[in-house]
């Protein structure tokens, strides 16, 4: 056990009980408590501050094959009889499923190495707000920054118990500390605007004000007196801010629901080559102090370190009790979705894949959504920055990219500029020869 409050423990115990007696053969209960708090910051002095407290219960109730799940933020006895009496009730005319079951007790999460995912430090908002007016101080040094979009920092401590009538029980707590700096920026009549973002489970481990406040200078000043570009077709390198959207396109696809829904262009696609042969994407849960580490899913399964693609090969699918049933595949913790996803490191410098044509589009950022994980079809707004001969001349904005992700994969090629910024990262993708619609 891990660890985690006994009155938390007490709640539990009273619903898988309770839920018993009236019915239920089995019975699951999460609870997720949250303590948040934010202070946003704008032009040199504090816009607001705000602080929540947040706990949820999630009860889910089987009779054999049937199965209702209800939840609640009241967690008061006589709240929690009514909700209990109200799941079970449900259960009993919901259509049966013989897929509905918990997981297998083999697979349950039993122990694990720490992994550093909390920090007690606690920041008082005059510090919070001390981190901010550097980084936007650092920012105003430039001359071209104007203005500020806000900056905020936010602090958050959570803890999650989760338990079965199978006998797992379990929980642990983890921390978030999060940082974000817009500027905005003037030059002759044209303004522009762009960010920093930093995120990870220990402050200490955050991104120096200095260099918050400096990046968003830097991409904000960048994109002053943007051009349009005629419509063509382009080499097009996608920055790693931007890149790592791909793996959740990726992933979205590979999700024992698409998949067994057939509503994925990656459907047949398991022991097939999907990328080039030296690519290769990675699932850990278990990465140290990572943004997206968990000791276990949302059923209480352990979850597996998963080597997706090898060598360009997809390897396996994202598969929870539901569906992994469906699909007569065991269950490897992913009800909940990814951990710490990531495409491993390419072989090339950026500055190399910035000489392999004489003019590449560099992608800074994208707008809208545009993207079909049935057919795989992909169109987004796009602006960034126009590479001639290996070294950036001008901004572009107001064009559009499109293509087909199937296509697109099946050419990638990744730099080595590989970051754990995110749960989900990925170095700077080359991907060749796309549509860019422009003027």
């Amino acid at each position: 056990m891990l660890g985690y409050n006994d009155k938390l423990n007490d709640v539990i115990d009273y619903c898988i009980s309770n839920a018993k007696k009236k019915g239920a053969t089995d019975v699951e209960v999460g609870i997720v408590k949250s303590v948040s708090e934010t202070v946003s910051f704008r032009n040199k002095k504090l816009d607001e501050s705000d602080r929540s407290e947040n706990i949820g219960l999630s009860l889910t109730a089987y009779i054999n094959k049937k199965k209702t799940s209800v939840s609640s933020s009241n967690l008061k006895n006589d709240n929690l009889e009514k909700l209990i009496e109200r799941c079970v009730e449900a259960a009993k005319i919901t259509p049966e499923d013989e897929n509905n079951s918990l997981p297998e007790e083999k697979l349950f999460f039993k122990n694990s190495d720490e992994l550093d995912i909390f920090d007690k430090t606690h920041l008082e908002n005059n510090q919070k707000i001390e981190f901010l007016k550097e980084a936007e101080e650092v920012a105003f040094k430039n001359k071209e920054i104007v203005n500020t979009n806000g900056s905020s920092f936010s602090e958050s401590k959570t803890e999650i118990v989760l338990a079965n009538s199978k006998g797992f029980k379990n929980g642990y707590k983890s921390s978030n500390f999060v940082a974000y700096c817009e500027v905005v920026s003037k030059n002759n009549g044209s303004m522009e605007r762009d960010y920093e973002y930093t995120s990870k489970r220990h402050f200490e481990d955050l991104m120096k004000p200095s260099e918050l406040g400096s990046n968003a200078a830097k991409f904000a000043i960048r994109k002053l007196k943007p051009r349009k570009i005629n419509s063509g077709k382009f080499d097009v390198i996608f920055d790693k801010r931007i890149s790592k959207n791909f793996l959740n396109y990726f992933s979205s696809a590979i999700t024992g629901s698409s998949i067994y829904r057939g509503t994925s262009f990656l459907r047949e696609k398991l022991n097939k080559k999907i990328f080039l042969e030296d690519i290769n994407i990675v699932d850990r849960a278990d990465i140290k102090r990572g943004n997206g580490s968990k000791y276990f899913d949302n059923e209480g399964v352990k979850i597996e370190n998963l080597s997706l693609v090898n060598n360009g090969v997809l390897n396996d699918y994202l598969i929870d009790t539901y569906y992994g049933k469906k699909l007569k595949i065991t269950s490897n913790g992913r009800s909940g979705g990814t951990t710490n996803l990531y495409f491993e490191n390419g072989k090339q410098d950026l500055k190399d894949l910035m000489k392999s044509n004489k003019k590449i589009f560099y992608v800074t950022e994208t707008i809208g959504h545009g993207t079909n994980i049935v057919t795989g079809d992909y169109s987004v707004g796009a602006g960034g920055m126009m590479i001639e001969n290996g070294e950036f001349t001008y901004p572009i904005s107001e064009v559009t990219i499109a293509g087909n992700l199937t296509e697109m994969f099946s050419k990638m090629v990744l730099a080595n500029d590989l970051q754990f910024n995110y749960s989900t990262n990925s170095p700077s993708i080359l991907i060749d020869n796309m549509t860019v619609a422009g003027k």
